[in-house]
């Protein structure tokens, strides 16, 4: 099974989109193999895209962050909420149709609770100095935990009527 069985692309992006507008974070449905299934892209911040920019950016803090909390949201069935080594919150939350797998949806960007950017983790990674780290990250907004974890329920409830919708086809 595949997410597109169980809504077209632009229903995702429009989902995507409303996960940002809630949130703020930049949002993005997930197949089982950990690849965006839609071209939506919605930076929240000055950093990520640069840390994404570059190949050792992308390999070794955000695809190491999502496959990692995906891989607890799935085991759990729940939505799972951690920093990735960057010190950005990362959200996922798991799309199982029955007890299959099919996806993910993941939501990322901004501080978790009074957390804070590892530049120093961010310059032995990709060789980004601090002051560039501190100039791309000092308007970072920090949301709480309780807000995040009141997403997470959001996006689960909004992915049992999608499949709900699909079982009761």
């Amino acid at each position: 099974m595949e997410l597109i069985d169980l809504l077209p692309i632009d229903k995702w992006i429009e989902f995507e989109k409303d996960i940002h507008k809630r949130s703020g974070l930049d949002s993005n449905v997930f197949n089982t193999e950990g690849r965006r299934i839609t071209e939506f892209k919605e930076w929240v911040n000055r950093l990520c895209p640069e840390v994404k920019a570059d190949d050792r950016g992308q390999s070794f803090i955000c695809a190491v962050a999502h496959m990692n909390i995906a891989e607890i949201a799935k085991q759990t069935k729940k939505p799972f909420i951690e920093e990735c080594d960057a010190g950005l919150l990362k959200l996922v939350v798991p799309i199982f149709v029955k007890e299959e797998f099919v996806g993910a949806v993941g939501a990322c960007g901004l501080l978790l609770d009074d957390g804070e950017v590892d530049s120093f983790m961010l310059d032995k990674t990709i060789d980004m100095d601090e002051e560039r780290v501190e100039t791309l990250s000092a308007d970072i907004k920090a949301v709480t935990t309780e807000e995040m974890e009141s997403l997470g329920q959001y996006i689960a409830d909004q992915i049992s009527k999608i499949v709900n919708d699909y079982e009761n086809k």
